[in-house]
């Protein structure tokens, strides 16, 4: 999944980006609301990390404006800590609202839950009745066998799979969902991925297309 973070604290936006990462998330970083704008009309995301106080257009401008056109996933991060101001965020179109300081488990616990909300999924599982993937354990299992523990990068892959069961995906779609700006994209990391996950779960796990992509079976 690709997430844009809007943050102008270089401290902060740095240990979210990271951690973003860490989890599986291609994430995307930008530290003002007219960049957030232009990030936004560029790019699709599956979910927006946003703060309020930002220099140029602020965080409750930029959300309005969003709310005109898209049910993006919203999730506020910020220093206000009023009652009207969480209202006044809420009432903008933010799916949830959290204040700073917060521990990054939270952060990545509430991402997950406004994800959830707008795929209409009710838990952090995803299966197709041969592969179960635990979102927040970032572990997979073929039909009854152990849940294995994946890797950033085999995760965020076989999510981006799960997430669309029968569609094909393109290398090129797969790659979006793995690397942010300025990342590298590794040659044959894709092939690479997918061999790792077939290894540990099943051969049958991930289905090729010739000259297409690659894609999960959708659920009998």
């Amino acid at each position: 999944m690709r997430i844009l973070l809007v943050e102008d604290d270089a401290m902060i936006g740095e240990e979210v980006r990271c951690a973003l990462k860490d989890n599986g998330y291609a994430a995307d970083w930008v530290r003002a609301g007219d960049a957030a704008l232009l990030a936004l009309a560029q790019q699709q995301y599956d979910a927006l990390l946003l703060d309020l106080g930002l220099p140029g257009a602020d965080g409750l401008a930029v959300l309005r404006q969003l709310r005109t056109h898209s049910l993006l996933p919203v999730l506020v991060i910020t220093a206000r800590d009023g009652v009207q101001d969480r209202i006044g965020g809420l009432d903008a179109g933010a799916d949830d609202y959290l204040l700073k300081p917060f521990a990054i488990g939270e952060l990545l616990a509430r991402l997950r839950a406004v994800l959830r909300r707008r795929s209409g999924v009710a838990s952090d599982q995803l299966s197709n009745g041969q592969i179960t993937l635990d979102l927040a354990a970032k572990t997979a299992c073929w039909h009854d066998a152990p849940p294995v523990p994946l890797s950033a990068r085999e995760f965020a892959l076989l999510r981006a799979l799960m997430g669309r069961p029968g569609a094909i995906l393109s290398r090129a779609e797969l790659e979006e969902k793995l690397y942010g700006w300025g990342e590298e994209v590794e040659s044959n990391a894709v092939e690479f991925l997918i061999h790792s996950l077939r290894r540990k779960l099943d051969k049958e796990a991930i289905k090729n297309v010739r000259g297409m992509g690659w894609l999960v079976q959708r659920a009998s």
